[in-house]
C-alpha cells in the first residue's frame, strides 16, 4: 500500500503544471519512502546509495518557480524520468510483487533480500509520521533544589538520576535504538504534546506503552492509548500509573524501565538516583494560589466566582463538590481512584473504569484532558460534567467555574525563555556537564557499571547536541570533548583508573575552556 502511494505521488510529479506542484508530491514520496529505507540501507547499502541520489536527481531535475516569475528554471524531464525509473523499479521488484516469502516478521526489508536466505537484522525504525522531537515551546522545570538555592553538581546522586532520566540506555529496544527516553514523554517533567507513533497514538501526546511496539511480552492486547500524565509535584501525586495502581513510585519507575519499555533490570542505585531527580520535581508558581490552595488577592471576580461552585455540594455528584475529590488543600487531589463514567467497560459488570484523581495544578498547559485526551479544552471538561452529571449549572456558572480551573492550573511562567544568553545549546551543554560532574563520585568508587552508562550517553548526547550548534566554528571543540568522554569510558572498560581519571581532568579542563567562551 505504501509503495502504491509513492508510486501515485510520483505521477503528480511527472503530471504536475508547475514546479511547487511537483516538488510537494516529491516530498510526499520521499516522506513514505521512509517506511523502507532502513531496510534497504540495511539489506544492500549500494542500493540505497543508488536510491538516494536518484531522490536527489529527482529532486534538482524539478526546475523552479523563481522569484515573481524571475530566475525561473524549467523541469528537465529526461532527468526526472530516468530518475523516477530507479526509485519505481526497485519498488516493483520487491514491493509490489503479487506474492511474497514467508517472512518470520513483517519487516521492511526488500523482497530480494528476504529471498536471498541471507540472515539479515533490521534496525528499529519510527513509523513514517512520527515525531519524538521536544515540545515547543519547552516546558520551564522546577526543581526544589534549584528553588532553594543548591547547585545539582553538589547533589550526584540526583544528577545522576538526570542522567538516566535523559537516558535511552535503560530501555530495551526498540525504545534504546530510537533514543526515546523518559524525558522523550515528559519534556523537562511536563507533557510533551507533539509526540507521536503511529499505531502507538491515538493523537499526540498520547502512547500506548503496553502495546507490542516497546516491548512485545508486556502486550496486553488492547488498543489503548494514554493521555502522557504531568510529572510536576511527583512526590505530592501518588499512587501512582493511571489507576493508581503502584503505591510505590519505585515499584512504579521498575515497570516502567523494565515492562513497559523492555529494559535490563536497573540496579538499586539507578533507581534511587531515578526517584532522588523525579522528587524534585514541582510544580508551577502561580501567584494567584497559596500554598494551601486558596485564591490570592490576584485572582479575578470570576475565578472568585468558580471557587464558590466548585467548592458547592451538588446533587449530580452525589451531594459531594468538585473540592471532594480535587481537595485545595491536598495540591487539587485526595490521591484514590473513582470512576466518573469516562471510560466504558471492558465488559459487561466490569469495575475498570476507576483512575487516580489528577491535580488541577499546571493543567492549563497540559491539554487535551481526561484519561485519552478525549476533550480539547477545561471549558469542555465543565460541559462534560455538567452534562453527564446532570449539574444543572447555567451558562454564566459554567463560564465561571472554567476560569476558576484555568487559574488553577495556570502559572506565572509556564515556558523556558531563551535568548542571546541562554540558548537551547547552553541549556543542554550546562545540563550534560552537569551529568558528566557525577564523575568525580563515581570515578573514586571504581563503579564501572554506572560509569559506562554514563560515558556513553553524555558522550552521545554531546556529539548531537554539537551537530545542531548554530555556532560552526565551535562544533570541533564539542566534537573533541565528546571524544574525551568516550576515552574515559574506554579506559574504565579496561579497568585503566589512573588513564581513566587523566582523561576526566582533561575534560573538565576543556569544558570549562568552552563554558568560558559560551558557546
Amino acid at each position: 500500500m505504501i509503495a502504491l502511494r509513492i508510486e501515485e505521488e510520483l505521477d503528480r510529479a511527472l503530471d504536475a503544471d508547475d514546479p511547487a506542484s511537483a516538488q510537494q508530491a516529491v516530498r510526499t514520496a520521499r516522506d513514505l519512502y521512509r517506511a523502507f529505507a532502513d531496510g534497504i540501507a540495511t539489506a544492500d547499502p549500494e542500493v540505497s546509495r543508488r536510491i538516494g541520489l536518484a531522490w536527489l536527481e529527482l529532486n534538482s531535475s524539478l526546475g523552479s518557480a523563481g522569484v515573481l516569475g524571475a530566475g525561473a528554471i524549467p523541469a528537465e524531464r529526461d532527468m526526472m524520468i530516468a530518475a523516477r525509473s530507479v526509485i519505481s523499479d526497485y519498488l516493483a521488484e520487491n514491493y509490489l510483487v503479487d506474492d511474497f516469502a514467508p517472512r518470520q516478521q513483517l519487516s521492511p526489508l526488500p523482497e530480494t533480500a528476504v529471498l536471498s536466505g541471507r540472515d539479515i537484522e533490521v534496525p528499529p525504525s519510527l513509523p513514517p509520521g512520527s515525531d519524538i522531537f521536544d515540545q515547543d515551546p519547552l516546558p520551564l522545570l522546577v526543581l526544589n533544589f534549584e528553588e532553594q538555592g543548591i547547585d545539582e553538581t553538589d547533589l550526584p546522586l540526583v544528577a545522576y538520576g538526570d542522567m538516566l532520566f535523559d537516558s535511552a540506555q535503560i530501555f530495551g529496544s526498540p525504545a534504546r535504538d530510537l533514543g526515546i527516553a523518559c524525558s522523550t514523554c515528559h519534556n523537562r517533567s511536563d507533557v510533551n504534546q507533539r509526540l507521536f507513533i503511529p499505531g502507538a497514538s491515538h493523537q499526540p501526546g498520547a502512547i500506548d506503552v503496553d502495546g507490542a511496539f516497546f516491548n512485545p511480552i508486556f502486550n496486553d492486547r488492547r488498543d489503548d492509548p494514554l493521555d502522557i500524565p504531568s510529572l510536576r509535584g511527583l512526590r505530592f501525586t501518588g499512587p501512582y500509573g493511571r489507576d493508581g495502581r503502584f503505591a510505590s513510585l519505585r515499584d512504579f519507575t521498575r515497570n516502567v524501565i523494565v515492562n513497559e519499555f523492555g529494559g535490563a533490570e536497573p540496579t538499586p542505585f539507578m533507581l534511587d538516583a531515578l526517584l532522588a531527580y523525579m522528587l524534585e520535581f514541582d510544580f508551577l508558581p502561580n501567584s494567584m494560589l497559596t500554598a494551601d490552595g486558596m485564591l490570592t488577592d490576584e485572582a479575578p471576580d470570576a475565578v472568585r466566582r468558580g471557587e464558590e461552585i466548585f467548592n458547592r455540594p451538588l446533587a449530580g455528584l452525589g451531594d459531594r463538590s468538585c473540592a471532594s475529590c480535587h481537595v485545595p488543600d491536598g495540591n487539587f487531589l485526595d490521591r484514590q481512584a473513582h470512576d466518573i463514567g469516562a471510560a466504558g467497560p471492558a465488559y459487561e459488570g466490569a469495575r475498570a473504569g476507576a483512575f487516580d484523581t489528577p491535580t488541577l495544578l499546571g493543567t492549563a498547559y497540559t491539554a487535551p484532558y481526561f484519561h485519552d485526551g478525549s476533550l480539547p479544552t477545561l471549558a469542555a471538561v465543565v460541559d462534560w460534567f455538567d452534562e453527564t452529571k446532570s449539574l444543572g449549572l447555567a451558562d454564566a456558572e459554567r463560564s465561571d467555574l472554567t476560569a476558576y480551573l484555568e487559574a488553577v492550573g495556570s502559572a506565572d511562567e509556564p515556558y523556558e525563555i531563551f535568548d542571546a544568553e541562554n540558548t537551547t545549546f547552553r541549556l543542554a551543554f550546562s545540563e550534560l556537564m552537569t551529568f558528566a560532574s557525577t564523575l568525580d563520585t563515581l570515578l573514586p568508587r571504581r563503579d564501572a557499571e554506572h560509569i559506562l552508562l554514563l560515558t556513553d550517553t553524555v558522550a552521545a548526547d554531546l556529539s548531537a547536541d554539537a551537530s545542531r550548534m548554530s555556532n560552526l566554528a565551535g562544533r570541533p571543540e564539542v566534537y573533541a570533548l565528546a571524544e574525551r568522554l568516550a576515552e574515559v569510558g574506554a579506559a574504565v572498560r579496561e579497568a585503566d583508573w589512573e588513564t581513566a581519571a587523566a582523561h576526566w581532568a582533561a575534560f573538565k579542563a576543556d569544558a570549562e575552556a568552552i563554558e568560558e567562551r559560551a558557546f
